[in-house]
Protein backbone atom coordinates (compact mmCIF):
# COMPACT_ATOMS: atom_id res chain seq x y z
CA UNK A 1 0.00 0.00 0.00
CA UNK A 2 1.06 3.48 -0.57
CA UNK A 3 0.01 7.03 -0.03
CA UNK A 4 1.16 10.31 -1.13
CA UNK A 5 3.94 11.88 0.90
CA UNK A 6 1.84 15.36 2.50
CA UNK A 7 4.83 16.78 4.07
CA UNK A 8 6.48 20.77 3.69
CA UNK A 9 9.65 21.03 1.62
CA UNK A 10 9.63 17.01 0.24
CA UNK A 11 9.37 16.21 -3.74
CA UNK A 12 6.68 16.48 -5.26
CA UNK A 13 4.41 13.15 -6.39
CA UNK A 14 6.75 10.91 -4.02
CA UNK A 15 4.92 8.14 -2.33
CA UNK A 16 6.25 6.66 1.29
CA UNK A 17 5.18 2.77 0.94
CA UNK A 18 3.62 1.71 4.48
CA UNK A 19 3.38 -1.66 5.89
CA UNK A 20 -0.18 -0.88 7.64
CA UNK A 21 -3.39 -3.19 6.69
CA UNK A 22 -6.59 -3.40 7.65
CA UNK A 23 -6.64 -5.96 10.70
CA UNK A 24 -8.81 -9.05 10.13
CA UNK A 25 -10.20 -8.87 13.72
CA UNK A 26 -11.37 -5.83 13.04
CA UNK A 27 -13.14 -6.64 9.52
CA UNK A 28 -14.86 -9.70 11.41
CA UNK A 29 -16.36 -7.34 13.78
CA UNK A 30 -17.97 -5.51 11.37
CA UNK A 31 -19.53 -8.63 10.15
CA UNK A 32 -20.64 -9.79 13.43
CA UNK A 33 -22.09 -6.40 14.36
CA UNK A 34 -24.21 -6.18 11.15
CA UNK A 35 -25.04 -9.75 11.35
CA UNK A 36 -26.41 -8.83 15.09
CA UNK A 37 -28.59 -5.87 13.58
CA UNK A 38 -29.76 -7.68 11.06
CA UNK A 39 -31.35 -10.78 13.74
CA UNK A 40 -32.47 -8.16 15.90
CA UNK A 41 -34.53 -6.15 13.37
CA UNK A 42 -35.62 -9.42 11.46
CA UNK A 43 -36.84 -10.68 15.40
CA UNK A 44 -38.38 -7.53 15.97
CA UNK A 45 -40.35 -7.07 12.45
CA UNK A 46 -41.51 -10.58 12.76
CA UNK A 47 -42.99 -10.06 16.02
CA UNK A 48 -44.41 -7.23 14.56
CA UNK A 49 -46.29 -9.08 12.44
CA UNK A 50 -47.53 -12.26 14.19
CA UNK A 51 -49.43 -9.52 16.66
CA UNK A 52 -46.88 -8.31 18.83
CA UNK A 53 -46.42 -12.36 20.02
CA UNK A 54 -42.71 -13.46 19.85
CA UNK A 55 -41.86 -16.76 19.24
CA UNK A 56 -39.10 -18.52 21.20
CA UNK A 57 -37.02 -19.10 18.01
CA UNK A 58 -37.22 -15.14 18.08
CA UNK A 59 -35.75 -14.83 21.89
CA UNK A 60 -33.09 -17.77 21.22
CA UNK A 61 -32.09 -15.91 17.81
CA UNK A 62 -31.88 -12.19 20.13
CA UNK A 63 -29.73 -14.82 23.18
CA UNK A 64 -27.43 -15.55 19.92
CA UNK A 65 -27.23 -12.08 19.04
CA UNK A 66 -25.87 -11.33 22.24
CA UNK A 67 -23.25 -13.53 22.47
CA UNK A 68 -22.26 -12.68 18.28
CA UNK A 69 -22.20 -8.64 19.89
CA UNK A 70 -19.77 -9.58 23.04
CA UNK A 71 -17.54 -11.89 20.84
CA UNK A 72 -17.61 -8.56 17.84
CA UNK A 73 -17.14 -6.24 20.92
CA UNK A 74 -14.12 -8.00 21.68
CA UNK A 75 -12.31 -8.21 18.28
CA UNK A 76 -12.91 -4.79 17.98
CA UNK A 77 -11.60 -3.90 20.74
CA UNK A 78 -8.31 -6.66 20.48
CA UNK A 79 -7.86 -5.66 16.78
CA UNK A 80 -7.57 -1.61 18.22
CA UNK A 81 -5.06 -2.20 20.29
CA UNK A 82 -2.62 -3.16 17.44
CA UNK A 83 0.02 -1.41 16.14
CA UNK A 84 0.29 0.31 12.36
CA UNK A 85 -3.41 -1.13 11.40
CA UNK A 86 -5.53 1.26 9.96
CA UNK A 87 -8.48 1.77 12.48
CA UNK A 88 -11.61 2.32 10.49
CA UNK A 89 -12.99 -1.45 11.08
CA UNK A 90 -11.94 -1.59 14.56
CA UNK A 91 -13.80 1.48 15.68
CA UNK A 92 -16.97 0.51 13.28
CA UNK A 93 -17.00 -2.99 14.44
CA UNK A 94 -16.99 -1.36 17.96
CA UNK A 95 -19.48 1.15 17.53
CA UNK A 96 -22.06 -1.47 15.78
CA UNK A 97 -21.76 -3.76 18.12
CA UNK A 98 -22.34 -1.36 20.96
CA UNK A 99 -25.31 -0.40 19.00
CA UNK A 100 -26.74 -3.98 19.18
CA UNK A 101 -26.07 -4.51 22.64
CA UNK A 102 -27.67 -1.36 23.51
CA UNK A 103 -30.84 -2.59 21.18
CA UNK A 104 -30.87 -5.42 22.86
CA UNK A 105 -30.85 -3.92 27.04
CA UNK A 106 -33.96 -1.72 25.82
CA UNK A 107 -35.81 -4.61 25.03
CA UNK A 108 -34.97 -6.58 28.01
CA UNK A 109 -36.07 -2.96 29.91
CA UNK A 110 -38.78 -2.58 28.33
CA UNK A 111 -39.96 -5.69 28.74
CA UNK A 112 -40.52 -6.68 24.54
Amino acid sequence: MFREKKQKGSRRGAYVFTARKHPEKGIMSVILGIISILSIGAAVYLTYQNGGTAKPQYGAAVFLVTLYSFAGLALGVFSRMERDNYYLFPHLGIGLNFLSLAMVSMMLYTGI
